[in-house]
């Protein structure tokens, strides 16, 4: 049977593929020290469903989501990032993920072009390719006087991840009004990923909701996964302008109807009372994330500046080493899982992701010496890598 050439030659998400080996190993009691996870596990209670009509969960509700959520939602836009956003311009569905597909699909006609700011999260690349169009990326050091540079008739949208995943780069007020003018000025739509806005220093998250009261060429995705440490439940947001969140919510009637109706009405029962457990979590992970800067600085690793989110991207380019084959022979022989940065842009193959998230500082301190070690004195080839994996797998990511 011929299948989907195109859905065939998609390369499985490699973040996600590696997490899936490292639930296999876990399965096989092997003790996996996980710097690969986006997420961070934070200590949230139960809070009781007590007083939610279980019984009503048990059915559809509305494809925009559930209106006391999205009317929490816009609430805590406006008193966390001094938005003015009303309900009506939010959009629930399963997850931030589907909805930056949905966005994809909206905006592409056949080979038009999506510019992603680089390093960026994995999956950006392979949903614009999905929705028939073709990515293109602005390089990680390139000027952003530059941008213009790289738009072209056929751009519908520059995509931004502020914060950022993998670096931890939070743009300033300053650069998203200058980005936000070149979009404006090409009229193309500034497509920003705003799923780590909690976790910065100091309160400096400037949300892109501001730049424009009405949204228009604005498109603003977040999720619960982060902020609210509910990765596993799949409830994610868009906030953008009436005209582009009919077509959207179109979308969401044909591919997900609405998200889960129960962990809505839970998140919404339950709002306020869970970001007072995970916002004080996130102050101190970013704490965590400053004494681990310290510790790759007496290691002498080089990476990209970041001072937000719990990932460091670190740069390898000095070491005669294959991303990719290292992870692979650190996940097996040292029971460590780093991401090969080649699943984040264009120009990154000579970097590796760390995610702080879910280890504890001792056992990310022992990990990053091995890693050192690693890199100075063993030479990893892809011959002896595949011997080790199944070739079938791996040659997805050739």
């Amino acid at each position: 049977m011929n299948f989907s050439k195109k859905v065939v030659e998609t390369p499985q998400a490699l973040s996600v593929y590696l997490n899936q080996l490292v639930y296999e190993l876990r399965s096989r009691k092997k003790n996996i020290v996980t710097l690969s996870l986006g997420e961070s596990f934070f200590d949230i209670p139960f809070f009781g469903i007590e007083n939610i009509n279980f019984t009503k969960g048990y059915h559809y509700s509305d494809s925009k989501g559930l209106k006391e959520l999205r009317i929490k939602i816009a609430k805590f836009y406006n008193e966390y990032y001094g938005t003015n956003i009303n309900y009506e311009k939010v959009l629930i569905s399963a997850g931030s993920k589907i909805i930056l597909y949905m966005c994809f699909l909206s905006l592409l006609n056949n080979k038009e072009e999506i510019l992603i700011h680089e390093p960026a999260w994995l999956s950006y690349k392979e949903q614009v390719k999905l929705a028939n169009g073709k990515p293109k990326f602005f390089p990680y050091n390139e000027d952003l006087k530059n941008l213009k540079k790289y738009i072209t008739k056929k751009t519908k949208a520059f995509v931004i991840n502020n914060p950022n995943n993998p670096v931890g780069k939070l743009y300033s007020k300053k650069e998203l009004h200058y980005i936000f003018k070149i979009c404006r000025q090409k009229n193309i739509f500034l497509i920003v990923d705003e799923a780590y806005s909690d976790f910065v220093i100091n309160g400096k998250f400037f949300s892109c909701a501001n730049l424009d009261s009405n949204l228009d060429n604005l498109i603003i995705v977040n999720s619960l996964s982060k902020n609210l440490g509910m990765s596993g439940w799949r409830i994610g947001y868009l906030i953008t302008n009436p005209s582009f969140l009919i077509l959207i919510e179109k979308l969401n009637q044909h591919l997900i109807t609405c998200a889960p109706t129960f962990l809505q009405m839970y998140m919404e029962k339950n709002f306020e009372k869970i970001l007072s457990y995970t916002l004080p979590q996130i102050k101190n992970l970013l704490y965590k994330r400053q004494r681990i800067q310290t510790f790759l600085k007496e290691l002498k690793f080089e990476y990209l500046e970041g001072n937000s989110t719990f990932y460091f991207f670190i740069n390898i380019s000095k070491y005669n080493q294959n991303a990719f084959t290292l992870c692979i022979n650190l996940l097996i022989d040292e029971s460590i899982s780093i991401v090969p940065g080649n699943a984040y842009g264009e120009n990154t193959n000579n970097f590796l992701r760390i995610s702080i998230g879910t280890e504890s500082e001792d056992k990310i301190y022992q990990s990053l010496k091995i890693l050192k070690y690693k890199l100075e004195d063993k030479k990893y080839t892809i011959e002896n890598t595949l011997k080790k994996l199944d070739t079938n797998s791996l040659a997805r990511f050739d």
